[in-house]
């Protein structure tokens, strides 16, 4: 008798972004004619970049022709593509392998199914709040309890809080913990390790045989050129950490869907030598995936040409001036908010000590802004909610001032 999977029933009701769309069409739908202003879910929305465009058609036209189409690729990725992502990282001086590059279909696809390489008795420690795939995909793989509505996380999930008081980057875990999320910039704080948090948790990575997943996927919205954007920034980093990237938010392929996964030939685990970890995720790959669209992995490769990236770089700030102007409503009424200088997500904290979910509702009847309530992200997303930077400028622009005129406080 077929049975399911009994993990599944132990998530809490309602993934997040649906929720947040659930309540948003119940507003319209209380409230015709109302138009809302999508200050929500982090999908980009400006056109490709003339490069990359170029790319995909370049790859259809050839997949029209006898003599130059193409099926199945490497299941690890075209070496094209691995090569140039290999290139990138050169540019801050990380020598790494192609063999070591594994092209995938997302960032939230690997960030799922990297933990199947880590036995089902592994402690998982994740940054709070934290995006939910990493919560989610360790439930349905049975490494946590039932969730502890009191303390409003998982049994058996060790929580690292980022908090105002230590800058939204946790400190090193007390506990036993064999794997450990970090996600910088962090969505949905915006927060941007340093390197000295980096290094702090790479010491302890290799003194606890531990393994840090760092996903490093708004990687390109870092200003600041003194801090990292990438893991491998720091050294000794290639024996502990696997590190998560996506063409998603750098060159907007949300639709259009391509990844990587670094996973080091030194990485090691206690019962695993140097380059297990590599072969097992290569083996995963080849059984379970048969590799990226090769459409998209030309596209990918002209987004990481020298054209492409200014192009994309150019959107990117386009974003970032879109969170220039989020920040500058909000502080301009007294409101305090964090990231958008690093980051395309401003991190709002909500007045009067609101609850994430009743301020959502507020900007939401009031402003008809839709935001994302940070309780959705973690335990310690109480009391904030996320308001994301893409969008078309007058949307922004608009939501903004509907925010600066109709929030009532006080």
């Amino acid at each position: 008798m077929a049975k399911i999977n009994a993990n599944y029933d132990r998530l809490t009701a309602g993934y997040l972004f649906p929720e947040v769309a659930r309540r948003a069409q119940a507003f319209v739908q209380a409230h015709p004619g109302v138009k809302l202003l999508r200050l929500g879910i982090g999908d980009t929305t400006e056109p490709l970049a003339p490069a990359v465009i170029q790319g995909l058609r370049e790859r259809v036209e050839r997949l029209a022709k006898v003599e130059m189409y193409t099926g199945y690729g490497d299941y690890e990725g075209e070496l094209a593509l691995r090569e140039a992502i290999c290139r990138a990282y050169a540019e801050r001086g990380i020598r790494l392998g192609t063999d070591e590059i594994f092209v995938s279909d997302g960032a939230k696809s690997d960030s799922g199914n990297i933990q199947s390489l880590f036995s089902s008795e592994s402690v998982v420690a994740v940054e709070d709040p934290a995006y939910p795939v990493y919560v989610d995909s360790n439930v349905i793989a049975g490494r946590c309890g039932s969730f502890d509505s009191a303390r409003q996380g998982y049994r058996g999930l060790v929580y690292m809080p980022c908090t105002e008081q230590n800058g939204f980057f946790p400190v090193l875990p007390a506990a036993r913990v064999d794997l450990a999320y970090l996600c910088s910039p962090n969505n949905p704080t915006g927060a941007v390790a340093t390197r000295a948090n980096i290094r702090r948790f790479v010491d302890w990575a290799l003194e606890h045989r531990a393994v840090i997943i760092f996903d490093a996927a708004y990687a390109s919205y870092i200003r600041d050129p003194e801090l990292p954007r990438s893991v491998y920034e720091v050294p000794g980093s290639e024996r502990c950490a696997i590190e998560i990237n996506s063409f998603a938010k750098s060159a907007g392929f949300t639709g259009v869907r391509l990844g990587w996964s670094v996973v080091p030939n030194a990485l090691a685990v206690e019962d695993g030598e140097p380059g297990k970890l590599n072969q097992m995720w290569r083996r995963r790959q080849s059984t379970f995936f048969n590799g990226a669209s090769n459409i998209a992995q030309q596209g990918g490769i002209a987004a990481l040409s020298e054209q492409g990236h200014a192009e994309c770089q150019r959107i990117i700030d386009y974003y970032m001036d879109n969170a220039a102007i989020i920040r500058s409503a909000l502080l301009g009424l007294g409101l305090t908010c964090y990231g958008g200088s690093n980051a395309p997500y401003v991190w709002l904290k909500t007045p009067a000590g609101m609850k994430s979910w009743d301020f959502f509702d507020k900007l939401l009847a009031e402003t008809h802004v839709v935001t994302t309530p940070g309780s959705g992200f973690g335990p310690s997303g109480e009391g904030f909610v996320r308001l994301s930077a893409f969008g078309h400028r007058a949307d922004i622009e608009e939501a903004a001032e509907s925010i600066r005129t109709n929030l009532r406080l006080g």
